[in-house]
């Protein structure tokens, strides 16, 4: 079995990735981009306590026999007795969820500066069980563009514009302009009903529940005793267009709170109309979490659905053995590529940031389909 370090020297390149078709939805094919092998990665902890003990456990032997756990870097028997302070390596096959298998579109690549249109599904950098599908090991995979430093982040279920600087003064640069609030960011969003025309501004503070994973709305008058947990927070919001059922509205924050637009929309009655997070509880209610009842035809219709199984991933590993990549015995998920436990379903959030701008400069995004309205490619355009 190949031993792949997940380190710069070992970085993301194009047949590390698996691009495969999933259900057929509305006359196309769901694409799904995964990864060619399991990324290899690498834990060590150093003994202190009772280290003169064998290996003892089936699974420690079981991965000691296949040259998985090292001591000091040197292949050892299953009855090795680990002397102090020596340091044990385990090597573990990783597999990543997959993301929705849509380009990196790059709009600029300047000398000090690259934007993008990133897809939705697709985190912005290395995070949680995510290393290779991302937008940095992408772009670094298939353009050959590294290192980059991302000037801000977008959520992985959100797409649109993102700016990355090509190197440290440039990021520099950015991040002070950020600090000093001199940068402006603009979104579109598709929510449920017809928004009301006019600016409409939302300054109500955002608390965000880790555990839950989700914000909230908090309003009241701290002069009159009452405190607020959640951090101030405001977005203005502007009706670009609606069909009476749906409108796209146009989203500034002046604050950058995490959910703050999802939560903001949904506190003005009108949440993405797509975002089953932050729907209302009425909504929710009656049309269920994949929008079924006779209620979505008229406050809501749900987005494009498919099935929960896609592909291989939710298939049983019987039937799903592919010659496409390194089947790892010891690996719990192989021969799928997915998680185990990885569903298969993740939605396009209706969120889009379509512009960034600053002292001097304003870099732009295409519309995506779903806004029903034509976007010209990404520009930069000096002021």
């Amino acid at each position: 079995m190949e031993i792949v370090w997940q380190t710069p020297a070992n970085p993301p390149e194009p047949h590390d990735y698996i691009i495969r078709n999933g259900e057929e939805q509305m006359g196309g094919q769901n694409r799904r981009r995964s990864l060619h092998r399991g990324v290899q990665g690498t834990t060590a902890r150093l003994l202190r306590m009772n280290p003169s003990v064998p290996f003892r456990s089936i699974s420690a032997i079981k991965a000691i026999n296949s040259g998985r756990i090292q001591v000091d870097g040197e292949l050892v028997h299953a009855s090795y007795v680990v002397r102090s302070s020596q340091k044990i390596s385990h090597f573990v096959h990783r597999h990543e969820p997959p993301v929705l298998a849509e380009d990196v579109l790059i709009l600029q690549n300047e000398a000090d500066v690259l934007t993008v249109c990133k897809p939705a599904s697709v985190p912005v950098h290395p995070c949680g069980q995510y290393r290779k599908n991302t937008v940095v090991g992408i772009l670094q995979a298939e353009h050959g563009l590294a290192p980059l430093f991302p000037v801000h982040r977008l959520d992985r279920l959100v797409s649109g514009l993102l700016i990355f600087a090509k190197n440290a003064d440039q990021a520099e640069q950015f991040r002070q302009q950020i600090e000093a609030g001199l940068l402006q960011k603009e979104y579109i969003a598709k929510v449920v009903g017809v928004f009301p025309a006019g600016e409409q501004v939302v300054d109500a503070n955002v608390n965000y529940n880790a555990r839950e994973g989700r914000s909230s709305v908090e309003v009241g008058d701290q002069s009159m005793g009452k405190h607020l947990k959640g951090k101030p927070a405001c977005t203005k919001f502007t009706r670009i267009s609606t069909n009476g059922t749906y409108s796209v509205v146009l989203c500034k924050p002046v604050t950058g709170r995490t959910h703050q637009i999802r939560v903001h929309l949904q506190y003005t009655g009108h949440p993405i109309a797509n975002d089953m997070l932050y729907l209302s509880e009425d909504v929710a209610r009656s049309t269920g979490r994949r929008g079924a009842g006779r209620a979505a035809s008229v406050m809501y219709e749900p987005p494009d659905s498919h099935s929960s199984n896609n592909d291989c991933y939710a298939k049983d590993n019987a039937t799903c053995s592919d010659e496409e990549f390194s089947i790892d015995p010891m690996c719990t998920n192989c021969p799928n590529l997915a998680p185990k436990g990885y569903d298969g379903d993740d939605e396009a959030l209706w969120l889009h940031c379509v512009r960034y701008s600053g002292p001097g400069w304003s870099y732009e995004c295409p519309y995506p389909d779903w806004a029903s309205l034509s976007g010209s490619l990404g520009k930069k355009i000096k002021t």
